[in-house]
């Protein structure tokens, strides 16, 4: 377990064989086999990034891990608001960053990462919905090597991030974004609705265009249902 009171230096990647317990945004369970999967962290130190900037954070790892895994997989590979990696339509991972604050900035973050690499079977209650890369290219791939390649081009967007280069980020991260522009079903509090996503706000809001107005949403406050 990584401590945020440790002297770690940035960039500082830590590696668990075994995972017990992960978590999701807001406390979703994200389950792994042991030594069949990437479970890690990387410790940052974004002090130069606005606190209403935060989201740029995650953007700039999704970024760096969906190009990663395009290393490795086919066309595929998009970013599921806010969090999720998917390859198609299926879970392939996902992201969970926590802040520490020292008055209006950041102190340090680190950033988890969770993927399915190795792992051939999943629970009957998310094996319809999950995938891993072994079940897309139907053969093991080193988690050294993926994580590798995660860890190249982490560093490449955490430098545009620190460059301040949100317009980048920002477009870069529509162009993987799950289901963007694209007419969908969506569920709010059991009220079952059409919409398309139609952006990502700076504070990481979803925006989505239904019959009758453009709205905002919040994590977890919208459900994903199908496409059209």
């Amino acid at each position: 377990m990584v401590s945020n009171s440790e002297p770690l230096a940035e960039g500082t990647v830590i590696m668990a064989d075994n995972q017990f317990a992960g978590r999701g945004q807001q406390n979703s369970v994200w389950q792994a086999q042991p030594g069949k999967n990437i479970s890690a962290s990387i410790y940052l130190k974004p002090f130069f990034l606005p606190l209403e900037k935060q989201f740029f954070l995650n953007m700039a790892v999704s970024l760096a891990v969906s190009e990663a895994l395009a290393q490795f997989l086919p066309d595929g590979i998009s970013v599921k608001w806010p969090n999720d990696i998917y390859f198609g339509s299926k879970k392939l991972g996902g992201i969970l960053i926590e802040n520490t604050l020292t008055g209006s900035s950041i102190k340090s973050s680190i950033v988890g990462i969770g993927l399915n690499i190795n792992q051939e079977e999943f629970a009957e209650d998310i094996k319809e919905s999950a995938t891993s890369v072994i079940q897309i290219l139907q053969k093991n791939t080193p988690i050294t090597e993926i994580l590798e390649q995660i860890v190249i081009f982490t560093e490449k967007y955490y430098l545009v991030l620190k460059a301040g280069r949100y317009d980048s980020l920002h477009d870069e991260y529509l162009q993987r974004l799950y289901n963007y522009n694209i007419a969908a079903t969506y569920k709010q509090s059991g009220t079952v609705f059409e919409g398309t996503i139609k952006g990502v706000t700076d504070n990481g809001r979803l925006l989505v265009q239904t019959e009758q107005e453009l709205v905002s949403f919040n994590f977890k406050e919208i459900e994903f249902t199908h496409t059209k």
